[in-house]
């Protein structure tokens, strides 16, 4: 099976590689999910960049404390969405595959240690809507197979 690519590679473009590994959250009734607005506006799943020799999991874990300060349980991985996209914020093009993986339950354990995001939580529906990047809405729409039958 080959993965979903989005975006657009263009030829002739010098592409810079960062793999990101990104986590569906839901709440507890599992008609929300809690999304991460960057300083730009834009919004995406939590996750983020893997740093140096991190596993998926091991960089998930360091994001989510970063990011929204919880410890989560790692269920289903969903794959992988490769995505092409010109960041006007890093005046640079990238290769992003996106490792993506449910929540199935997670605790706070302090305040997220990045302040500068802002943080939601909203109908499934409306999270997708709001995802700046397909490859993080596809990995929604792959959670949704699975339990919203």
């Amino acid at each position: 099976m080959t993965n979903p690519v989005f975006g657009h590679k263009e030829d002739h473009v010098d592409y810079q590689h960062r793999y990101g590994v990104y986590a569906i959250i839901p709440n507890k009734e599992q008609d929300q999910l809690i999304l991460v607005q960057a300083p730009n506006g834009a919004w995406f799943l939590p996750g983020g960049e893997i740093e140096g020799d991190e596993n998926h999991l091991e960089a998930l874990e360091r994001e989510l404390i970063e990011e929204l300060g919880f410890k989560a349980r790692f269920g289903e991985y969903f794959g992988q969405a490769d995505e092409y996209f010109y960041s006007s914020h890093r005046d640079a093009h990238f290769y992003n595959p996106a490792y993506l993986y449910e929540v199935t339950s997670f605790e706070e354990v302090g305040q997220p240690l990045e302040d500068f995001n802002t943080l939601a939580w909203f109908p499934i529906q409306e999270a997708k809507t709001k995802l700046k990047r397909g490859s993080h809405q596809w990995g929604v729409e792959s959670w949704q197979k699975k339990y919203q039958k």
